[in-house]
């Protein structure tokens, strides 16, 4: 089997941990068939796309066992990710749900853990949780998904600088929003952004600026999947997830933090997508 890793790494935030730029996204993936999607997990590992991202929501669980199977003998070679539901984040409900999680993706520690997004639990509380299961090696760090400035400044007031290692959001090229405060935000304080959904939700290439990707894509032989993806971490702070469930959209995904934008391109892509404006809530899946 071939086991070159071709895709890039860069520092995780101010965690300084070595991800990779493209990760490996899961969100519906129990609705694929399982020997595919396991099939595509492994060959994204095999080329380097060692970010793996699940959540208990997905599936019920489901997802995590997928990915269980996909990453067996290999725990050592995946910086694995799993998020708790925001009804679940209490601080017993946490430490709860995350041992649930660790039992279902049968490992003995989370590399990063997440709140799926924020809810009625107070964040204190899903804090003191987080600090718990660092405190007894379950997980090796924390983070948040669909945080806005707000909230991420209210994280922030209770652990200090440093200690958030990513903010995990819906970005897209037809989903710039970010840009405005968030992305800058997480700049500031060192904090990873990791790009979801990064095609979007409808068809791809979006008729907006498809001609732009497409000249672009032909110059570079690539995809255009490629281009979006290289355009959506062009920044040191991002990473995406996208999310593939057949071996040939992860070998075509892989090569997306490979391609080498020019100034002009970037220029391009971004004034075929604009980020628009902002916007009163996070998106969130």
């Amino acid at each position: 089997m071939d086991t070159t890793s071709s895709v890039p790494r860069r520092s995780f935030g101010a965690l300084g941990a070595a991800v990779s730029i493209i990760g490996q996204g899961t969100f519906l993936m129990e609705h694929d068939e399982r020997t595919a999607a396991v099939a595509a997990l492994r060959r994204g590992l095999d080329l380097g796309m060692s970010h793996v991202d699940c959540a208990e929501l997905y599936g019920d669980g489901l997802v995590e066992e997928l990915v269980a199977e996909a990453i067996r003998g290999r725990r050592q070679h995946v910086f694995l990710v799993s998020k708790v539901e925001p009804a679940h984040a209490s601080r017993e409900g946490t430490v709860r749900a995350c041992e649930q999680s660790l039992r279902r993706l049968g490992t003995d520690h989370l590399d990063c853990y997440l709140l799926h997004w924020p809810g009625r639990h107070p964040l204190q509380e899903t804090v003191r949780a987080f600090d718990d299961l660092e405190r007894d090696g379950k997980i090796r760090s924390f983070g948040v998904s669909n945080f806005g400035e707000s909230q991420l400044e209210e994280l922030f007031a209770l652990v200090g600088p440093g200690r958030i290692a990513c903010n995990q959001i819906f970005y897209a090229l037809t989903e710039r929003s970010s840009e405005h405060t968030v992305i800058p935000w997480c700049e500031a304080q060192r904090v990873a952004v990791v790009g979801y959904t990064p095609f979007g939700r409808a068809r791809f290439p979006p008729e907006r600026g498809a001609e732009t990707l497409r000249k672009i894509a032909e110059a570079h032989a690539a995809s255009v999947h490629q281009v979006a993806l290289a355009f959506l971490t062009r920044r040191p702070s991002l990473f995406a997830i996208p999310k593939a469930a057949r071996v040939s959209h992860v070998v075509d995904n892989a090569r997306g933090a490979e391609l080498d934008l020019t100034a002009a391109e970037l220029a391009a892509i971004a004034e075929s997508f604009p980020v628009g404006p902002p916007r009163s809530a996070v998106a969130r899946i």
